[in-house]
């Protein structure tokens, strides 16, 4: 019988520097998916890449002496030698300066022209070069651009537009029509309510501003835009064929079952890039999940903040599987994740090292101590071993159920706990207090064998997320991976086996301030750039006795105008060390994060804080609280008896709406 076919993809990496921790991300949780469809059985296709062309490519060749070819030729392999290093199982490595991808995309690009879909025209308004994006006045936060906070300039010129406002209303209906088309749910709403009901703009999609770009080959001045360019990579890989019959893959795996992509760029993918296939007469792709952020504890990683992470890095002091659970483990599937030098730390420490590795040596080194490394299942059973092997075989099921819905976090806990209930029963057993009775070493057999057999389940399960661990394992069990259709049994090691005479240490614990003094020499920290904030003299404040008698004085509305009030969403927060009243929250607000110092910690604890849509006010002049740097003011209201709430918005609107 054929396998079911299965495409994932990621977003391909923009070629302009090296991808830090929270890029990395992307890749490794596409290759846990695609390892874990292939193991229940599906023919996956798995497909990653680079993005190679723009303005922002051309003027970092220029600024490095070299050709944009040679720049990108360099940051594609140093990509690619991340992707590599991470242990991700691609089966397509796009690059869109690909001869064959550059040839297709002038295709595609006339296709649509002839069609009547694309037409000439003139731009005139504010370009983003970073995010290589037009933006209206209106559109703008402080003048900036509303994705990455960055200035813009005006910009005039000739250009080709895609009718992206002929497709909105089928568009809105597929939406509707397919609920897991966009996930998670949230998302969807932002991009209905947010950019598709009020009405789409013609899209720009050529530029001759610059030339590091596909030439469009009927009008060669022009090069064409990225979003055609990036966007279509998900059909070139598969050899669609604008002009003629596509190749067997493209029938084969197309529609695309997963785009899983950072939120950031959930718009491009769940409005342009449909209409761009409705135009094509190409199905829609199944589902676009958007995945939250991996940031810092001090905020959204910026290479201006001094506060970036790389995987090879961390790898040098972890090694790749540790690197590649924390990862997996530590993002929420909807909130973003944190990451540190101290948690990374905590996590390798307490599961790694503890919860597995100690498990795995323990078992090992029992079984040789005993029974001179031979396993053996006597039958021997007592009544406290059906609810391990209830945990065991319930765990495929579990974590299978959290995989169909792309909780990969979710499913790695699952594991976790098989291994947890594993050193559970050996505190319940306790092999060492039986080894002293003769008359129990039957018992004693056996409850080694529940043991290996255990694992042995979960190393199984542990392959797409932690493959190396998983292999190393097994490996010193003897015995290989099991198929999926056997995990719902226990009992199928070979009884009489015999595991290594000589184990490994999985996770070996480290001294965590040794290494933080080791990181901090290597990696000293970068002190972002602020102004010191101007001493203001504070009027003395009077505590009013009821909430209705305290009444400020008049402002006037354009005294009111200059304070930017907006929506923000609570990425993390922590307390403020030696702080009573202070916590430090990240508060994403459109493309910027700020950090924001409040004193609400006897109302409300880090964790109530996380997924919060607050208003903020976020123009206000940064400040020092407790030595932290505050750059904004959380707004909430006080009662006579000076109880704090949270101002918070009454529906979900997406963070970075003004408030006026």
């Amino acid at each position: 019988m054929a396998k079911k076919p299965y495409y994932i993809t990621t977003a391909i990496a923009y070629a302009s520097g090296k991808p830090h921790i929270g890029n990395t991300y992307e890749i490794v949780l596409a290759d846990s998916i695609a390892r874990y469809k292939r193991f229940i059985g599906y023919d996956v296709r798995f497909q990653t890449g680079t993005d190679e062309h723009g303005q922002k490519i051309e003027t970092k060749a220029f600024e490095s002496l070299s050709t944009p070819q040679e720049f990108v030729d360099e940051r594609a392999a140093e990509i690619k030698r991340i992707w590599d290093l991470m242990n991700t199982s691609y089966d397509k490595f796009i690059r869109t300066t690909d001869k064959d991808h550059e040839a297709e995309i002038q295709a595609i690009f006339r296709k649509l022209y002839e069609k009547g879909d694309i037409y000439k025209g003139k731009y005139e308004g504010l370009y983003c070069t970073p995010c290589e994006s037009f933006w209206t006045k209106g559109q703008l936060v402080d003048g900036c651009c509303p994705d990455c906070g960055r200035p813009v300039k005006p910009a005039s010129e000739e250009a080709y537009f895609f009718r992206m406002s002929k497709y909105a209303d089928r568009l809105i209906k597929y939406i509707e029509d397919n609920p897991d088309f966009i996930q998670p749910e949230s998302r969807k709403n932002e991009m209905v309510n947010t950019f598709l009901k009020p009405g789409l703009q013609d899209l720009c999609v050529s530029r001759t501003s610059f030339k590091w770009g596909i030439p469009v080959d009927f009008d060669p001045k022009h090069v064409v835009y990225v979003w055609i360019d990036a966007l279509s990579n998900y059909i070139t890989g598969l050899g669609y064929h604008a002009n003629g019959e596509s190749d067997p893959m493209f029938k084969k795996y197309w529609p695309c079952d997963l785009h899983l992509i950072g939120k950031d760029i959930l718009r491009f993918h769940t409005i342009y890039w449909p209409i761009m296939l409705m135009a094509l007469d190409i199905p829609l792709p199944k589902q676009v999940f958007g995945h939250p952020w991996l940031i810092q504890s001090d905020g959204k990683m910026s290479k201006s903040r001094g506060n970036v992470l790389y995987a090879d890095d961390m790898v040098d002091y972890f090694g790749v599987d540790a690197v590649r659970y924390f990862l997996l483990h530590e993002m929420p599937f909807e909130n973003d994740g944190v990451v540190s030098w101290e948690l990374m730390i905590e996590r390798f420490n307490s599961d790694l090292a503890n919860v597995l590795g100690n498990l795995v040596n323990r078992t090992i080194s029992m079984s040789n101590k005993y029974f001179g490394g031979f396993v053996e299942n006597l039958g021997a059973n007592d009544a406290i071993d059906e609810d391990l092997k209830k945990t065991v075989i319930g765990t495929r099921l579990s974590v299978n159920k959290c995989m169909d819905k792309l909780r990969v976090a979710d499913a790695i806990t699952e594991i976790w706990n098989l291994f947890k209930r594993c050193n559970k029963y050996i505190d319940e057993t306790m092999p060492w207090a039986i080894a002293k009775e003769d008359h129990m070493r039957d018992r004693l057999s056996t409850v080694l064998y529940n043991l290996v057999e255990s694992i042995t389940i979960g190393a199984t399960l542990l392959e797409p997320f932690l493959p190396d661990t998983s292999e190393r394992i097994l490996k010193q069990l003897n015995t290989e991976k099991r198929a999926v259709t056997e995990l719902g049994q226990f009992g199928l090691y070979p009884s009489g086996n015999r595991v290594t005479d000589s184990p490994e240490i999985l996770f070996q614990r480290v001294d965590e301030a040794k290494m933080l003094d080791e990181i901090a020499l290597r990696f000293p920290p970068k002190e972002p750039e602020k102004e010191e904030p101007k001493a203001e003299k504070k009027e003395e404040k009077t505590e009013p006795t009821s909430v209705e008698n305290l009444v400020k004085q008049q402002i006037t509305i354009e005294e009111f105008d200059k304070m930017q009030l907006q929506i923000g969403e609570v990425l993390s927060c922590e307390e403020v060390p030696k702080s009573k009243k202070l916590l430090c929250s990240q508060v994403q607000v459109a493309g910027r994060v700020l950090q924001i110092v409040s004193g609400i910690k006897n109302y409300y604890s880090p964790e109530d804080m996380v997924g919060k849509k607050v208003v903020v006010i976020t123009n206000l002049e940064p400040a020092k609280l407790a030595g932290v740097v505050s750059e904004g003011m959380l707004l909430c209201a006080e009662d006579e008896n000076g109880n704090l709430a949270l101002l918070t918005a009454e529906k979900d609107v997406p963070a970075g709406s003004m408030i006026s």
